[in-house]
C-alpha cells in the first residue's frame, strides 16, 4: 500500500497520550519512508480457530 498524506502548515502546540497499544506509532515531522511488519508470537497450538463464544445474551 502507498499513503501519501501532506500536512504543509501543520502546526502541533500539546500532545496528551493517555495510553498506548503494542502495535502504535506516534511521529510529529518529516519521514521519508515508514516499513510496518508483524508477526504472530503465539505457537498455533495455544489458540483455536472456530466460532466465537458470545460474552452476552443476545438482545431482544
Amino acid at each position: 500500500m502507498n499513503l501519501e498524506v501532506h500536512n504543509w502548515g501543520l502546526n502541533v502546540e500539546n500532545v496528551q497520550i493517555d495510553a498506548i497499544g503494542s502495535s502504535s506509532i506516534f511521529l510529529i515531522g518529516d519521514n521519508e519512508e515508514i516499513k510496518l511488519s508483524s508477526f504472530y508470537d503465539t505457537p498455533p497450538e495455544s489458540y483455536t480457530v472456530g466460532n466465537l463464544i458470545p460474552l452476552a445474551p443476545p438482545v431482544a
